[in-house]
């Protein structure tokens, strides 16, 4: 479903993401993990158009994405929520729920919307609540819940459990498996890699911008490296 085919991204004359690559089939759980500031973050917003490559090519669907705007990435089935939630903090819930649907007809999102009441039964508790008035669980389903009004075939997730109480990360990490159940598939920035690799089909293991490892994700649990690494093993 998303090929990322060697990728360079720089900030300025800091060279941040050193020619990764790796692929996300239809139906998975993908991971990435690593220490902060491996780039995991980068990627995902090179995925999502907001940054831009110097090489390689970036394919979904069989479709070269690598020089499309983010709003027709989106439009093509493919959603990011992004790091720290950024919900529109002065909207209603339901207002922000719209806007996750900017790239779709009016009189299609209703029965959508409905059923992200139903996944998430808080959301439509406080639908005429303003978001930044949320938890940060709460707005972390918010966000999640927009990404999922656009209808997308592959949903990014970077660090859902930032911030959030143990109960609360894994309600979350409840309900990205049942997204995953229900046909979505999923590529997740976790820095919980134990949370996130128990849930994942395979995993890629970054450090300063490289792919270092990648395995199933039963391997990299066991893995000795990954486990004094990251699993405090």
């Amino acid at each position: 479903m998303l090929k990322v085919n060697d990728i360079n991204v720089f900030y300025g004359s800091i060279h941040a993401i050193k020619g990764v690559s790796f692929e996300v089939n239809k139906g998975e759980i993908v991971t990435l993990i690593g220490a902060n500031g491996a780039g995991k973050s980068t990627i995902l917003n090179t995925v999502s158009g907001l940054l831009k490559s110097k090489t390689g090519s970036i394919t979904f669907i069989d479709k070269t994405i690598s020089n499309i705007v983010p709003h027709k990435i989106v439009a093509a089935g493919l959603a990011q929520v992004p790091e720290g939630r950024r919900v529109f903090l002065g909207m209603t819930v339901e207002e922000n729920l719209e806007m996750g649907a900017f790239t779709r007809k009016a009189n299609e999102i209703s029965e959508d919307m409905d059923s992200v009441y139903v996944r998430f039964p808080r959301l439509k508790e406080r639908r005429k609540q303003i978001a930044g008035t949320l938890s940060g669980g709460e707005q972390q389903m918010l966000a999640m819940g927009r990404a999922l009004m656009s209808k997308p075939e592959l949903l990014m997730l970077d660090e859902p459990s930032m911030g959030l109480a143990p109960i609360l990360v894994e309600q979350i990490f409840d309900i990205i498996k049942e997204l995953n159940a229900a046909g979505t598939t999923i590529l997740l920035v976790e820095q919980n890699a134990q949370m996130a690799l128990s849930i994942a089909d395979r995993g890629y293991v970054l450090e300063t911008g490289k792919i270092v490892t990648s395995a199933k994700a039963s391997d990299l649990l066991n893995n000795d490296a990954v486990k004094k690494a990251y699993l405090g093993g």
